[in-house]
């Protein structure tokens, strides 16, 4: 172990004794990064993180070897070391090397911070910051002169403000129009001087006209005019129309005639037509899709005035029916642009009805386990002439658990699979009538049955089979619903090992949550997620989720007379529970290449009535890839709580009917496609009700703080555009249990390798 000790210290010192600047000629220097960038503000003005990029961005040029641009770079520059070669002759392994490593160094000559403080000084110009200082140092390196670094400084005056907004030389129709929604407006007295805020107001006010019918007008024809001269750093701004715009611009256009032309079925001859709502069906008979279904996708109607939104939203509608290849939709005027007015037309293709697809994938899921998958899927569109489609899904995987104990008996961290068949028809805007709206909802219903056999080596088999019906639709572009009225789901055990059968023995709580029973559900989640935009580039998530099982069958038997627990359906004991989870998490982004992501997640589940305990499958655990990093899955909680035998079905006690658990994460780039990350968690798990089996494990708010898991780490995320894969470095601070060591930090490091946790998986925690 010396011995290779030795050799990577020696390889070490040849690399680091080569020279990075060897081959340099006359006065240039090799740049090596930023050192700093100061960025001066009046008082009580706060820059915003686009206009932080605005400055920084432009300065933060990479030199040689970044690895967290551009300020640091990687111990190891490989790419100069092998520049700065000798190379004699132009062949063999060392000219190879030479032509796949070498890297060519970057001069302060190649970064002419003069030019690039030029581009920051336009750049704050479209935020209202005009005559700013700046200037900047050369900093060389103490050691070797050869190199240096460059410091840059930014002054900012006070922002220029606008004082006066108005609309100047409109045609009447079109003022008032744009008058009313004046109140609307992004433009605000008061607010900054910001381009990209008026090229915004040059949008909404652009497609507010071409939604009341101004087709032919375009954002390009609207002009800003700004006056400078009238009040110190105050802009008066005139929104006006640019000379020249052609007069069709300025007229309101109304649709006349609404054709839809469809082909592209296994039908054929001769073709005919129908008219309904005004709208003219071109097809060939026998209609491949109910009329009725094309119509209520078609937003435009005779007489209407155009529509900008109704024209989007007719093409997204048809797509969205899942029988058509494409629908292609044509404008044109009725007879001359003075017209004022418009025939549509519709070209619609359908797809092939029988679709078939194949997906392989690397599954990473919370309980560490990480494998190969396979589905299967058989798609029929329009089965009913209703645009359903029906699809048969044939899954299987099979996975191995990545960081598990290193204990050899444990055979149960390999081997394990899984088997799935899945029948699912989804309808289009199939809701309770009560729920009817001419709003546009996205509306979907789907109605799926299955059944999935879990095999876990060395611990059980499990068969389960299910059935649900589930509405989903959209409120607004940030609201989503999911109502499930009813979900049955019965779970058998089919085989279960003697270490399996132990710990149910020895844990009556845990042997209740695995038996053969039946779930009767329906479950509501309501998410909002309000996506990043140019004037919030914060993310914010929220899902909510509650679920009641047997309820419902509780009191229609209660009313026939069947009273207390126990009870059964086909001969087996239903559960009866409700649980309530929710999370939250926001995105703050703190550069262009770096962010803070910070989430609160916490659940409570209440089994009460027919049974005593949730079933296994719905109750809360903690720890592992996707929860807190430092902890491997199911290792910690209930509680204070922790196993004194820790065997291969230890984990089966530690899960819990409440769960608390917060994360927050320090996201940045480091080079290329390579990004960083910083992160700390904490969390755990309780029991509502005392357990003797579990002690410590019942939730108590005397002494919670100390029965808080707490962990940090590192992480790299390689981004790949389709897939994120994830390497975390957990390192745990705080056990909620008694570890034998006094103190907050009560964790006991046997070597350096058992302090920590690395957790393998596939795209972000959250």
């Amino acid at each position: 172990m010396k011995n290779r000790i030795y050799f990577f210290l020696l390889i070490l010192c040849f690399c680091t004794s080569c020279s990075t600047t060897k081959k340099l000629t006359g006065d240039e220097t090799l740049y090596v990064g930023v050192k700093k960038i100061e960025i001066e503000t009046p008082k009580k003005l706060k820059l915003e993180n686009r206009q932080k990029s605005a400055i920084t961005s432009p300065l933060s040029y990479p030199p040689n070897n970044p690895l967290i641009s551009p300020y640091y770079r990687t111990p190891f520059p490989i790419g100069l070391w092998v520049y700065n070669w000798n190379i004699k002759k132009e062949k063999g392994l060392k000219w190879w090397l030479y032509r796949q490593l070498a890297k060519k160094p970057v001069l302060l000559s190649d970064v002419q911070p003069d030019l690039r403080l030029k581009m920051v000084e336009n750049n704050l110009k479209d935020y209202g910051f005009f005559e700013i200082r700046h200037s900047y140092e050369i900093i060389p390196r103490k050691h070797n002169p050869r190199k240096a670094k460059i410091s840059y400084r930014v002054e900012l005056p006070e922002p220029y403000r606008l004082n006066t907004v108005a609309l100047w030389g409109w045609p009447p129709a079109m003022d008032t129009i744009l008058h009313n929604s004046m109140p609307y407006s992004l433009l605000k007295p008061g607010n900054q001087y910001d381009v990209n805020e008026m090229e915004q107001e040059r949008q909404r006010l652009t497609s507010l006209l071409r939604n009341l019918g101004y087709y032919y007008f375009q954002s390009d024809y609207i002009e800003f005019l700004a006056d400078t001269t009238q009040h110190p750093r105050k802009v008066d701004l005139r929104i006006g129309i640019k000379q020249g715009v052609p007069d069709a611009a300025f007229r309101p256009y109304r649709i006349e005639n609404v054709e839809i032309s469809l082909s592209g079925s296994a039908n054929e001859g001769t073709r005919d037509t129908l008219v309904k709502e005004g709208i003219q069906l071109d097809y060939i008979p026998p209609q491949t899709l109910k009329d009725k279904f094309i119509v209520n996708a078609v937003q435009l109607r005779p007489g209407q005035l155009y529509s900008a939104w109704r024209q989007n939203r007719t093409q997204v509608n048809l797509v969205q029916l899942g029988v058509f290849k494409y629908a292609n939709l044509s404008i044109r005027p009725t007879d001359t642009i003075t017209s004022g007015k418009l025939d549509f037309k519709i070209d619609a293709v359908y797809a092939l009805p029988i679709e078939t697809e194949v997906e392989v994938d690397v599954s990473s899921k919370s309980n560490n386990l990480l494998g190969p998958g396979l589905t299967l899927s058989l798609s029929n569109r329009n089965i009913f002439r209703r645009a359903e489609t029906f699809s048969l899904k044939l899954t299987g995987a099979y996975e191995w658990q990545i960081g598990g104990t290193k204990n050899t008996n444990d055979k149960g961290l390999i081997n394990s699979y899984e088997l799935g068949l899945n029948l699912n028809l989804s309808i289009p805007r199939l809701s309770p009538r009560f729920m009817k709206t001419n709003a546009d909802r996205q509306e979907r219903t789907n109605f799926q049955i299955g059944t999935d056999f879990l095999n876990r080596h060395s611990y059980f088999r499990m068969i389960s089979f299910w059935g649900n019906a589930s509405y989903d639709f959209f409120s607004s572009r940030r609201n989503h619903h999911s109502l499930i009225p009813f979900k049955l789901t019965y779970t058998h055990l089919l085989r279960t090992s003697h270490e399996f059968d132990s710990t149910l023995n020895n844990n009556p709580a845990i042997a209740l949550s695995f038996r053969n029973q039946f779930i009767p559900s329906m479950s509501y989640t309501y998410t909002f997620d309000r996506a990043a935009t140019y004037r919030n580039p914060n993310r914010l998530f929220w899902q909510t989720s509650l679920t009641q099982a047997g309820n419902i069958l509780s009191g229609v038997e209660y009313l026939v007379g069947k009273k207390g627990s126990g009870k059964k359906i086909f001969g087996n004991v239903y559960s009866q529970f409700l649980k309530l989870t929710s999370e939250i998490i926001k995105y703050r982004q703190v550069s262009d290449n770096s962010l803070v992501a910070v989430r609160f997640m916490g659940g409570i589940g209440y089994a009460y009535g027919n049974t005593k305990v949730m079933p296994y499958s719905e109750q809360f655990y903690i720890g592992g890839a996707n929860s807190i990093r430092a902890f491997r899955i199911r290792s910690i909680g209930p509680g204070s709580y922790h196993p004194q035998n820790q065997s291969v079905t230890a984990y089966l006690d530690q899960t819990g009917d409440i769960k608390l658990e917060a994360d927050i994460g320090y996201r940045f780039k480091i080079a290329g496609r390579l990004y960083g990350a910083l992160f700390m968690d904490a969390g755990n798990v309780w029991l509502l009700r005392k357990e003797k089996e579990r002690p410590g494990g019942e939730f108590r708010l005397k002494g919670l703080w100390k029965e808080i898991a707490l962990g940090t780490g590192v992480g790299l995320r390689y981004d790949i555009t389709y897939i994120v894969i994830r390497a975390d470095l957990g390192i745990a601070l705080h056990a909620p249990y008694d570890t034998g060591k006094n103190g907050y930090f009560n964790i006991r490091n046997y070597g350096f390798k058992d302090g920590l946790v690395l957790n393998l998986a596939i795209g972000y925690p959250f």
